[in-house]
Formats: structure tokens, sequence, C-alpha cells
């Protein structure tokens, strides 16, 4: 089990939901978790990740949200119609402990769900990928000064709200050192205790349907978060009218995640028949022998300096700043990184930069490697949810090394859905966007020539499918 641990912690850069060092270079999360995976014991990884339903703190947001306002983004560009929000939700009142948000409204809001973004890592910022390089309104410049419109973003549709989770990633922080050693259970309780607080300062959104998304590691979070909100109906505190959740490229599986990553190796012809056939042979990656573990550090070698959460796209490389053959700039990491350390966009956000130690980070490996519970799946809390009701839809990216689409398939088949509409291709204007199956109790989509991060790569094909979501329907067969 200890091989195990070792290879899922080695890919936590590759479940990191940014666009991982593709941008700056270096991974410093694989070269921590190098250092440090023998230290570590293998137990957190069968925690249940267990909520108690107990009443949680809410306090008084008045004149809170019209303190978050933000006027203007510095480099916004003219003839925006939207209003954008920023701030912190305290979510412990004792150990000083607030999350940051930020929140952009559709230009027709009251007629709008609203949606909340959760980006994984686990410990990596939805405000930084989610916002900046995915879905947001804007996306940097590559002068790091300047903000472009999105037309493809998702508050066309929805009103969006992103959230730096837990305590420690981004802007958001404690006054509390030992907050920064958190897991799975405290980051849906603090999650959970954050939608309190919010909707009490925009209480416009209390009756409003709300939806839950997010990608890669919020396989783990949003399920856990969805558990917790729907177990956890306290006559004396809101009601959240959740309506369905939304997951894309979606870490749920420890074992899933093994074999269908080097399964994907091979079929996309990054490794050989012969270390395929090896891993075949002697990998059943419920328990990893010394033997297997010799065929995965081989494959993990041959593969070669692949970007895998798109291994079609191009590395950054700042002498050149080629764009990927979808158009998506693979050194945009750069240009957030840059943008949001900017004194100016700071004080527009409202971002408290003297709660946090050092500058805005994307990630915060501190809090990554030392995460305390992390439950090897997270199929018991999906299966149990598919009976609630709630919609819950799955999507993949189909060029997605990372989290393949083949790791979700595999997962499906533990869950055991019958189907209901057989697997077609569904369109983006006049091209195949992808494909869907609906199951009987959830949907799977795949979206073609995605990577990880699929609004990144494709976003008109993400915002078609996203629109389906939210209405309830499939994705358009063709038009």
């Amino acid at each position: 089990m200890l091989t195990a641990l070792v290879l899922f912690i080695s890919f936590s850069c590759l479940l990191a939901s940014i666009q991982c060092y593709g941008g700056r270079g270096f991974d410093p999360l694989r070269k921590l978790i190098t250092d440090q995976r023998f230290k570590r014991s293998v137990d957190y990884l069968n925690e249940e990740a267990a909520t108690h339903y107990l009443p949680v703190y809410v306090g008084s947001q008045e004149g809170l949200k019209d303190a978050d306002r933000v006027l203007m983004l510095p480099g916004q560009p003219n003839g925006i119609n939207f209003s954008q929000y920023s701030g912190y939700v305290t979510v412990d009142l004792k150990a000083g402990r607030a999350l940051f948000y930020y929140f952009v409204e559709s230009e027709e809001p009251l007629t709008r769900p609203l949606v909340l973004w959760l980006n994984g890592g686990p410990a990596c910022s939805s405000l930084g990928a989610g916002a900046m390089t995915e879905l947001g309104p804007f996306r940097v410049n590559n002068d790091n000064k300047t903000l472009s419109y999105n037309k493809y973003a998702w508050n066309n549709v929805a009103n969006v709200l992103f959230l730096e989770s837990p305590a420690g990633v981004g802007f958001s922080y404690s006054n509390t050192s030992s907050d920064y050693v958190t897991g799975d259970k405290q980051t849906a309780a603090d999650s959970y205790t954050f939608l309190l607080n919010w909707l009490e300062r925009f209480p416009e959104y209390k009756a409003r349907d709300f939806f839950i998304v997010g990608e890669s590691y919020a396989g783990h979070y949003v399920p856990q978060l969805v558990d917790l909100i729907l177990n956890n109906k306290m006559t004396n505190q809101t009601v959240i009218n959740l309506r369905g959740i939304l997951i894309g490229n979606a870490f749920i599986d420890f074992e899933d995640e093994l074999r269908g990553s080097y399964e994907y190796l091979w079929s996309h012809g990054l490794i050989s028949d012969e270390l395929h056939d090896g891993i075949v042979s002697n990998c059943n990656f419920s328990s990893i022998s010394e033997v297997c573990n010799a065929y995965i550090d081989q494959a993990d070698e041959a593969r070669g300096n692949v970007f895998m959460y798109n291994i079609y796209a191009p590395l950054c490389s700042i002498s050149s700043n080629i764009p990927s053959i979808s158009g998506f700039d693979p050194c945009s990491e750069n240009y957030v990184y840059s943008y949001l350390n900017t004194p100016e966009v700071q004080k527009a956000l409202h971002a408290n930069v003297t709660g946090i130690s050092g500058p805005w980070e994307s990630c915060n490996f501190d809090v990554g490697i030392n995460w305390k519970d992390m439950p090897e799946t997270v199929l018991p809390t999906i299966k149990e949810l598919m009976g609630t009701g709630i919609s819950i839809w799955l999507y993949s990216g189909d060029t997605d090394g990372a989290v393949p689409v083949i790791t979700t398939k595999y997962s499906i088949n533990k869950l055991g859905p019958s189907v209901k509409t057989s697997w077609y291709p569904w369109y983006a204007g006049d091209e195949v966007g992808g494909y869907a199956v609906e199951y009987q109790n959830f949907t799977f989509v795949t979206i073609r020539g995605a990577g990880h991060f699929v609004p990144s790569y494709q976003p008109e094909r993400a915002l078609t499918f996203f629109s389906s979501f939210l209405e309830g329907k499939l994705p358009p067969r063709h038009n």
C-alpha cells in the first residue's frame, strides 16, 4: 500500500486544477512530495470523510455586500455590463479563518441560477484557474496588466461564484497556523459554512436554483459538500436550493485513476506495447508490487516531457509563447500570477495580503502535502447522491492524460448504472463537440479536443454543454 500511496501522491500535480507548471516551469509539488512521501502514514487514505451535522457559525453580513463590490478590475476592457464582487467570508471567528471569493453576476442576474465553482488540487485556487484561465469573464493578456473579454464565459448563462478553499489557498487565510493542516472533512465543513454566510450577504440568491461545479480533485470536494448540504438541513439555518452537480475530469477513485492513466498512455501511443503488457500483467492497482512499480516508473520516463493535462498542447516557452492548437496560451498561468500579485489588482479585489504569507500562489504546496484525510474512493457518496433526485453530470476532456476519460469510464462501470439514452455525438455549432450518454441517475459527457481544463481549451463547446446541464437537457444533437 505504501507504493500505491507514493504513486497516488506523484499524481498530485496532475490533480491540481491549474495549468500545472506548463507556465512557470518547475513542479514544486512533485519535488516536495518526493522528499516527504516515505515519511507519511498511509492510513489517511482509508479514512472516511464522514461529516458531523451540527449548527455552524453564521455571522452578521450587514453592509458587507456593498463593501465587496468591485467597481473595475485594472486593465478591464470597456463595455462590461455585469456586476463583480470579491472579498472574505469568515468561517471560524475564533480561529480567524476566512475564505476568499470572487463573484460575477450574469447580465441578467435575476433570471439566472447560482453556480459555485471549485478547483481541486487539493489546495489550488479557483480564482487563478477557474476564473482567470477557464470559465471566467476575463483572461489575463501576456502583458500581465490587461484583461481580454471571454465571450464564452459561463456568466453568460449563470451567476458564478468562485471560492478559494481551504484556508491557505490563494487569498484565503487563517490567523491560526494549525488550520493549514487540513483535509477533505474540514474543507467540506468550511465550504458549507461559507455558503450559509454568503447567502446571508446576498439574500436575493437564497431561493435561486443552485448548482455546484468543479474539476479534478473537486471530484472529492463536490460530493462531500453536497452530502453535507443534503444531510444538514437545520431548521434555524438557510436551506440551500441545490438542483445539481457537474464534475469534470474528476478524481474520484484511486484505483481507477492509476489503471486508467496508464491505459490512456498506451492507447494514445505514449508508451510501448511492451510496457503496457508489463503493467497489465503485473499490476492490480489495489496493492502495488515492486515489479508493478518498476513498470510504472519506466512508463513515466518513457512518455517524455509531455504536458499531461493536454497531451497535444505545447509546453510554455517564455521565448516563444506558442499558443496551443485550441488557441489557448500555455503560458497563461504566468500572466495570472503576475496580475494577481499586482498591488492595484489586490486592492480592487479587496484582498487582505497581510493575512497570507508571501505572494498569491495558484497552489499552496504546504497545505497540499499535509492533507489529513483523503478517502480512496468517493464512489459510495456519489452512489448515494444518485438516489436524491438532484441532477448529476460527469464530464471529461478527451485529451487529458492526468485524469483521462477512461478513468471516469472505469468508475462509471463500478457504479453499475443502466443506460437511458445511448452514447451519441453532440454538437457545438456545426462540429461534433463530444459524446454523451444518459444513465438512469446521471449523465456522462465528453468534450472533444479538450484537456484537463476543459473551458480553457474548448470554450465554445464547454459553454454549450454547461448550458444544457443548467437547462436539464442533454447536449444538442446536430443543429
